[in-house]
């Protein structure tokens, strides 16, 4: 199976929203929510992919023709590329029958290992997803990061025992979920933290612990206080608050604040090589893909899931290549094109 052939593959398995574009970039499914769009006027997904197109890279081959070596070290985990799959819930409303949560998170999570990364798995009200997704993630070694919405702590404590018996390498919650309606108005209430609330839960999970839907230093600096590991700068792919900037736009000044200090993560239409060659540039210690990985399990399954992360560890490679980068501890700012120093305008 080629690439090109894996997508049209999948477009005859998915529902009728998503249209499993070549790009991926929030264009053609707008507002489709439900579907894989963008809440509100729906340009948040798009603003995400166009954001990374206007980064440019500085070629430069002097350099000592060296092998790249694009591995990673996820929290004492060597990966093979700095790349993760996003976490992605309700996969049967928004993408098509083909699949339910337990089914897509069993094929994603092999899929990862086999391929030398790892998967973040979704949850959602129904308890047997978090269940399967942390079953998952013990058959395959550990190598999986479940992640938990914000619920109440009483239900934490029951999520945060599944996480331990499964061996996974570290726990995620996307804090910004609290935006999602199925979670508001939950007895007892689900939704944002304080800080001290977080602290509590980083404590109990017992794991490395990574915040998703950071997008201010505010934010970032919120999470270092209560213990976070790591971060992600997320917008949630623009799914819960409508004319939010991208996460390009942010990552610089979060790099700077809290770079060194955790793991800084980012997602948010970054759909190839060249564009997580730029976030490592910015400062970012590795990125998330969500939606395009769906779109590899309902065309390709595990073949589908290789041939995307191999796709995009090829172009990384030879973005490093062409960068005189042969580390991902090389790739630098220094590597990144700055406009303001030509007098050209574009």
């Amino acid at each position: 199976m080629t690439y090109d052939e894996m997508i049209q593959n999948a477009r005859s398995n998915m529902g009728d929203f998503c249209k499993a574009c070549p790009v991926c970039n929030g264009k053609a499914c707008g507002n489709t929510v439900p579907g894989p769009g963008a809440k509100g006027i729906g340009d948040v997904a798009i603003r995400n992919y166009d954001a990374w197109q206007k980064i440019r890279i500085n070629m430069n081959t002097i350099a000592e023709n060296r092998e790249v070596d694009t591995s990673f070290d996820f929290f004492g985990t060597k990966l093979k590329y700095p790349i993760l799959a996003g976490p992605v819930g309700a996969v049967k409303l928004h993408y098509g029958d083909k699949y339910d949560d337990v089914a897509y998170n069993d094929i994603l999570v092999k899929a990862c290992r086999d391929a030398g990364i790892a998967a973040f798995t979704g949850d959602g009200t129904n308890p047997d997803v978090m269940k399967a997704a942390c079953k998952a993630i013990k058959s395959n070694g550990g190598m999986g990061i479940p992640t938990v919405k914000p619920w109440d702590a009483d239900t934490l404590k029951e999520k945060f025992e599944l996480v331990k018996a499964s061996d996974a390498i570290a726990v995620a919650m996307d804090i910004d979920a609290a935006g999602l309606p199925f979670l508001q108005g939950l007895t007892p209430p689900a939704g944002s933290k304080t800080v001290l609330e977080l602290a509590d839960i980083i404590k109990a999970s017992g794991k490395p612990f990574i915040i998703k839907g950071i997008m201010t230093i505010r934010g970032a600096l919120a999470a270092l206080e209560a213990g976070a590991s790591g971060i992600i700068v997320s917008n949630h792919g623009g799914r819960v608050l409508d004319q939010t900037p991208s996460t390009a736009e942010v990552l610089e000044e979060i790099v700077d604040a809290v770079g060194g200090r955790c793991k800084v993560f980012v997602d948010g239409g970054i759909r190839s090589g060249i564009s997580v060659f730029k976030a490592l540039a910015i400062g970012a210690d590795g990125v998330l893909i969500a939606r395009p990985y769906v779109t590899s399990v309902y065309g390709g399954a595990e073949e589908g899931v290789k041939l995307y992360t191999e796709k995009l560890g090829n172009e990384l490679k030879d973005a490093m290549r062409m960068c005189g980068t042969a580390t991902l501890g090389e790739i630098s700012r220094e590597n990144l094109f700055d406009p303001s120093s030509s007098f050209f305008t574009m």
